[in-house]
């Protein structure tokens, strides 16, 4: 087979070296790559952004199947684009990929399906958003609706931080929305649990816990990550029977009452109190 996975971070390094050691591929390339894939791979220079450029490129190489990596060429519909031009893609398309792109879109569902989660609300403006944090408890919890490449979570201990916090995001700190959700603050561990599904079925594919704050200890402001460990020792059997019929399957059941062809992997971020 010929393999193109697309990315450059360390989450293509590690999908390439692992197709890497698979038999049944002869030729891999990495577009656009980095100083790991180089070695195991033919990095190839292309802009994420041009859709047209990507698509010559894999329609020259006889490519096989494309993996999609990172977040923002599949919220801007990579996927689509491919397979509109017959390309096998792994990867969800533009629309099934608001489960990351969207806070507010993956709020909703759970509110619809009755999936556990924190309290929200959703705001897109300053004065609303003031008047709303007058009664509230501290610490709060403010998000950018949009990607923001893991830096657009915010846990504020007082009113006048999340007025700053938010101020921040509806002026345009991040471009991929002007809207705000407010969170109520969950004490627990973070747990990540992750599945492949395509459009009849899905299969637990591992968990991790993931390390986003900046310092030593566990404080500080969110990164795009310092680190992730996997297995996730915190998921026992109690946890995983009450993750699967709570979360798991009304996600994927209302994917799939909406005819939505979710192919690829998809992200479930817990936090167990």
């Amino acid at each position: 087979m010929r393999i193109a996975i697309i990315g450059s971070g360390g989450r293509e390094h590690s999908i390439c070296q692992k197709i890497y050691e698979s038999r049944n591929v002869n030729s891999l390339f990495c577009i656009p790559g980095n100083g790991g894939t180089e070695n195991i791979a033919t990095n190839v220079e292309i802009n994420l952004k041009d859709f047209e450029k990507i698509k010559n490129f894999l329609k020259e190489e006889v490519i096989d199947l494309t993996i999609v990596g990172p977040e923002e060429p599949l919220v801007n519909g990579i996927v689509d684009f491919l397979r509109k031009h017959d390309l096998n893609v792994f990867g969800p398309d533009k629309f099934c990929s608001k489960l990351e792109g969207s806070k507010i879109f993956t709020k909703k569902i759970c509110d619809l399906k009755k999936i556990p989660t924190a309290n929200f609300k959703i705001l897109n403006n300053l004065k609303n958003s003031i008047k709303y944090l007058e009664n509230k408890k501290y610490p709060l919890v403010v998000k950018a609706d949009g990607l923001a490449a893991g830096k657009g979570v915010y846990i504020c201990n007082n009113i006048e931080e999340a007025k700053n916090k938010i101020k921040e995001i509806v002026e345009g700190k991040f471009k991929s929305s002007k809207k705000v959700v407010l969170e109520e603050f969950l004490e627990g561990e973070e747990l990540s649990y992750f599945v492949i599904s395509d459009n009849n079925c899905y299969k637990f594919f591992g968990s991790a816990q993931d390390h986003k704050k900046v310092g030593e200890g566990d404080v500080g402001p969110n990164t795009g990550g310092m680190g992730a460990y996997s297995p996730a020792p915190l998921l026992t059997e109690e946890y995983l029977d009450k993750i699967i019929k709570e979360i798991v399957e009304p996600t994927i059941n209302e994917l799939n009452k909406r005819n939505i062809d979710y192919r690829g992997v998809i992200y479930f971020g817990l936090m167990i109190t």
